[in-house]
Order: structure tokens, then C-alpha cells, then sequence
């Protein structure tokens, strides 16, 4: 299609490398949306007749049910997924086809369908979101009030509860969800119309385009709508970062499912067996999403690099802007899914947890709270003499609610018997009633909340 100018056929490794065919035929729906779009635009601006335009519209569906039911006859040899559309619509429709490619370029439609489909994406992105987000809410309305170790370090720091920590996850993931919505905002602005690189001199209406795809409207400049990719790398930015809040959260399902910790159980749909060790129980789809997190970092790192040193407007390199960009969004909806799928099966173990959240004194700070409050210490004095104190527990082989009255009262002679009320990881998690806390109280009013949200 582009011949004319040249006296001799590429050479078979230029065919291969240039060819993008085996890529973005992915984008054929977005790409028929396109030019069905531009076919009506041209028609209603009198740059086409109707009957052409009606053509090459109705001609458009034939090669997209083609695409559907896998018969469509994809060639290397026509490079990639405009052209092989182009080249079917012509042995469909005859000349009318020819007149579909007035007035654009392959630079501004394939701007126009990558947005169409990273768009679409961003939406599937909030909507996998949105569905592990009431998985945890199911775990956090289930346990408001179980309470658990909270760790700094991965070691024991204060008791929390089960449900405030599935909250923790729901605020990460709603920002993700956010980053999503605003990627697409930003992106919902149509390429298509700017031409090769300068736009067109013919008498186009692209806010007609605009409105038929879906776009808020078209891009401003015709140098920037060809040559942009930004829209992409924000997608990628944003993946990376919800991928990496979904590879903390499967790190913590390996670990709470470990003997050592067994704080929760995996269902059966969520684990694998061992080919050698018949007792075994393996957190196989954790560790995947864990892993899978390197692969869309990846594809974010690959992007920039190729976008890094492209002088405006259009580079051939552009063209490995999507590969990575597919692979990122595909590996991103999986782990989605099979988050959301192991968060709603995973059974809690209360007593484990509720064991746990007393161990290696993590009371010790309301024991400071305490002095504070009743005897009017400075925080620092305080926290000296609990720390006296935790360091008489170890010795003794005890918990502090256990110390004897003689030492407790050596630490400060202020301490009453009443401080044992406060140093039980119940009355601990209860009295954390700020704002945002871990008080079963405050996790029911952040359930409430995100239920009515979402």
C-alpha cells in the first residue's frame, strides 16, 4: 500500500521486523471503531458520497465478523492490523475502500485505537478492583473485631484487628482504582484527524470523531497527538503500583499460611500439591501474582526506554509501544481475579490470630499510654519504665499483665492493680477509637463507608 515510491520488495528480515501483524491485530476492534467513525465523518462533511461512506461502513462489519468467527485472512506481508483491514475491505467493497484512508494517517489512527483500547482496559481495570475490594470487605465485616498481631519489622508491634487489616488493602486498592479513573480522564482525548503529523487540509470535523468514539474531545495539537505515548506509560505507572500492592498482599497470604504462622487457611481452588511430599499445601497462586509483579514493573521500564529519546513526531520504535502494553494489562487482570477469587475463600483462623496478638509483649505501649494518662508522666518516662518493665517479663518468662504487684510497682510506685485491665489485647484494640483506628467500632464505620462507595 505504501509501494510506490520504492523499486524493490523489503528484504525477509526487513518484512519480518517491520512487520507488527502478529501484535496489534488485537486492536481490531478498535481500529474498525475508528474508521467507521471516519467513514461517517467524511460522508457527512461532503469529502466522500454516502453511498461510499455506507460501504465502507457496512464493508467494516463484514471484516469484523470475520475477525470474530476466525476466518480472517491475516497477512505479514501487509504489516499490521490498519492494513490487513484495508486490504480485506477492498476485496469486499472494491474502490470505495481506497477513500477511507483520506484525510488520516496511520500515525493518527493507530494513536486513535491504542487509546480506544488502553481506555477499555482502564475500565476493566477499576471494574477487577472493585470486585477483590468487596472481598475484602466480606473478610474485614467477618472479623471487625478479631483481634490480631499488627507488625513493624515482621515483628509483633500492637494488637489490630482482622477486619482493620483487610480495610488497609481496600484504601490501597481504592487509590489504584483512582489512578485508574484519572489515567483514563487525562487519555479520553481523540488523535484521530491530526493526519501523518500536521493535521489535514481537508475540511474534517473532528469533534464529530471525537463524540462517535467516546472521546471527550479531540487532541489539541497535531504534533502531540501522533507522537504521545503517555497515555500508555501512565497505565503501565499505574498496573506497576497495583501490582505491587497485590505482590504485598500475596506475601502476607504465603506467610499467614505457613506452619510457623498459620493464621490462615487457602481453599483447595487456590493452592497446589507437591509431586514428592503428600502433606503439602503450597500458596501457589500468591507467589505467581508475587512474581508477576516484576513483569508489569517491566513492561513499564520498557516503555520509557523506548520512548526516552524520540524527537516529535513519529519513530518506527513506537511501534513496540503495545507488545509490552498487552502482556502488562492481561498479567494485571489475572492477578485481579485470582486475588479477589483466594481473598474470598480464604478461611481466618481466629485462635491463631487471637493467640498471636498477645505475643512478645504488644501491649507494652498502652502500659505506656496508661502512665501517661493516670499518673501524668511524660511519654519518654513512661516509655522507660514499661521498657523496665517488658525486660522484667522476659526475665521472668511472663506476660506483662503477669508481673507480680512487688515489680510493677517497683517500676513506679503509681501502678495500680487497674493497670492490668488495660494491658489484654481486647481492651487494646478498643481503645484505638481515632479517627482511622483499629477499634472494631471505627473498622464497622470504614466497612459502612465502602460498602455504600462501592
Amino acid at each position: 500500500m505504501w509501494g510506490g515510491r520504492f523499486a524493490a520488495s523489503p528484504d525477509a528480515a526487513m518484512q519480518a521486523i517491520n512487520a507488527s501483524i502478529d501484535v496489534d491485530r488485537r486492536l481490531a476492534a478498535e481500529d474498525i471503531a475508528g474508521s467507521r467513525a471516519h467513514a461517517a465523518m467524511l460522508a457527512r462533511t461532503g469529502i466522500v458520497s454516502d453511498s461510499d461512506a455506507q460501504a465502507i461502513r457496512e464493508g467494516l462489519l463484514t471484516v469484523m465478523s470475520e475477525i470474530a468467527a476466525g476466518t480472517f485472512p491475516f497477512s505479514a506481508d501487509l504489516e499490521d492490523i490498519h492494513m490487513n483491514v484495508e486490504a480485506r475491505l477492498r476485496d469486499l467493497i472494491g474502490e470505495p475502500a481506497g477513500r477511507l484512508h483520506t484525510a488520516r494517517s496511520r500515525n493518527d489512527q493507530v494513536a486513535t485505537d491504542f487509546r480506544l483500547w488502553v481506555r477499555g482496559q482502564c475500565d476493566a481495570a477499576q471494574d477487577g478492583l472493585a470486585v477483590l475490594m468487596r472481598a475484602l470487605l466480606g473478610q474485614a465485616e467477618a472479623g471487625a473485631d478479631w483481634p490480631m498481631p499488627g507488625f513493624t519489622h515482621l515483628q509483633v508491634a500492637q494488637p489490630v484487628t482482622w477486619g482493620h487489616h483487610m480495610l488497609a488493602y481496600v484504601e490501597m486498592f481504592a487509590r489504584d482504582r483512582a489512578r485508574f479513573a484519572d489515567a483514563r480522564a487525562r487519555l479520553n482525548e481523540c488523535p484521530l484527524g491530526a493526519a501523518a503529523l500536521a493535521g489535514t487540509s481537508f475540511p474534517i470535523d473532528r469533534a464529530m470523531t471525537a463524540a462517535e468514539l467516546g472521546f471527550d474531545r479531540p487532541c489539541a495539537n497535531s504534533l502531540d497527538a501522533v507522537s504521545a505515548r503517555d497515555f500508555a506509560l501512565e497505565f503501565l505507572s499505574t498496573a506497576a503500583i497495583c501490582a505491587t500492592h497485590l505482590s504485598r498482599l500475596a506475601e502476607e497470604i504465603v506467610i499467614w499460611s505457613s506452619a510457623q504462622f498459620g493464621f490462615v487457611r487457602l481453599s483447595d481452588r487456590w493452592a497446589t500439591g507437591s509431586s514428592i511430599m503428600p502433606q503439602k499445601k503450597n500458596p501457589d497462586a500468591a507467589e505467581l501474582i508475587r512474581a508477576k509483579t516484576g513483569r508489569i514493573a517491566g513492561a513499564l521500564v520498557a516503555l520509557l526506554t523506548v520512548m526516552k529519546g524520540l524527537p516529535l513526531t513519529y519513530s518506527k520504535d513506537m511501534q513496540e509501544d503495545k507488545e509490552q502494553v498487552f502482556d502488562a494489562a492481561d498479567t494485571l487482570l489475572l492477578a485481579l481475579a485470582a486475588m479477589a477469587g483466594m481473598i474470598a475463600d480464604l478461611t481466618p483462623d481466629r485462635t491463631a490470630l487471637r493467640q498471636a496478638a498477645g505475643a512478645g509483649h504488644a501491649t507494652a505501649t498502652d502500659l505506656a499510654d496508661w502512665l501517661v494518662r493516670r499518673l501524668g508522666l511524660p511519654f519518654r518516662e513512661a516509655h522507660h519504665i514499661t521498657g523496665r518493665l517488658v525486660a522484667a517479663a522476659e526475665a521472668q518468662g511472663c506476660a506483662l499483665a503477669d508481673l507480680p504487684d512487688p515489680v510493677l510497682r517497683a517500676a513506679h510506685p503509681g501502678i495500680t492493680e487497674e493497670i492490668r485491665e488495660v494491658l489484654t489485647v481486647e481492651a487494646s484494640v478498643a481503645s484505638r477509637q481515632s479517627h482511622g483506628g483499629t477499634a472494631p467500632d471505627q473498622v464497622r464505620a470504614q466497612i459502612a463507608r465502602w460498602k455504600e462507595q462501592l
